[in-house]
């Protein structure tokens, strides 16, 4: 069953000083924390903070592609949680056509916010993105687990 996100800001994680991407359901029930590497970071900030830069980014370049082909991005899919890495696909709709493409997640969130499309999460990842790393940093991950749940939206650093 696919659920419903939406990305509730960007942040930097305090134990690995990696960024994150938050994304939260509707009820804010779950959080979907996703580590996202700097330049996806800063391709979603830049986004986030309605900067235009002066020539097309990659995620610029997407989008415009995708009018220009006559497609629209219907929806994102985080579809897998494998070995602590996510798995994504753009949903594309062309000519009556449905097209599914595969993506690093981090790279779809950004062209998303691009094209105004929604997030969904495979309710699986929900599930294994709760118990991923069983290993000594488990205390660690439950710690973070606890104070992104407990997040309110003006604590963090890019707000949605």
């Amino acid at each position: 069953m696919l659920v419903e996100m939406t990305i509730k800001g960007l942040m930097v994680d305090p134990v690995t000083n990696m960024p994150i991407v938050l994304l939260r359901d509707a009820n804010n029930q779950r959080v979907l924390p996703i580590w996202v590497g700097p330049v996806e970071a800063n391709a979603i900030a830049l986004q986030v903070e309605n900067v235009a830069p002066p020539r097309p980014m990659t995620h610029d370049l997407l989008r415009n592609l995708l009018v220009e082909l006559g497609a629209t991005l219907a929806r994102i899919v985080i579809s897998d949680l494998r070995e602590s890495t996510f798995y994504a696909y753009l949903e594309l709709h062309r000519n009556g056509e449905v097209l599914f493409v595969d993506a690093r997640p981090s790279d779809a969130i950004a062209l998303c916010l691009r094209t105004r499309a929604p997030v969904f999460v495979d309710s699986k990842v929900l599930e294994r993105s709760r118990s991923v790393d069983a290993s000594t940093e488990q205390a660690d991950q439950e710690r973070l687990q606890r104070w992104l749940e407990s997040l309110d939206p003006d604590d963090l650093g890019y707000k949605m």
